[in-house]
């Protein structure tokens, strides 16, 4: 069983970046899909991006295209989410998870959730 573990998260001010990682703490996803999800207190959790197993596929949430990049090392069971030009909306507990076909896209089910980490973002 896979058990993921995200990193990354801080208190920036608008404008800024921050790199998200996640990796695998046990078991591999290297031939699974991973997305990202945020949540904020009283709002469901929200779909913010996505890749293929292989990488050649990914997928982004509107509120942060041309923002966020998502990438992956599969030899390093490692998942990255650059986030630039961060807005306060941005704040959250951003977690990962794996998907099972490997081809992504937020209408699949994502499975083996990390624990979060947390990004703010001040005005």
């Amino acid at each position: 069983q896979v058990q993921l573990v995200e990193s990354g998260g801080g208190l920036v001010e608008a404008g800024a970046s921050l790199r998200l990682s996640c990796t695998a703490s046990e078991g591999t996803f290297s031939r699974d899909a991973v997305g990202w999800f945020r949540q904020t207190p009283g709002k469901e959790r929200e779909f913010v991006a996505s890749i293929s197993w292989n990488g050649a596929d990914t997928y982004y949430d509107d509120s942060v295209k041309g923002r966020f990049t998502i990438s992956r090392e599969n030899a390093k069971d490692l998942v990255l989410l650059q986030m630039n030009g961060l807005k306060p909306e941005d704040t959250a507990v951003y977690s990962c998870a794996i998907e099972g076909t490997g081809r992504g896209g937020r209408q699949y089910e994502y499975n083996y959730w990390g624990q979060g980490t947390q990004v703010t973002v001040s005005p």
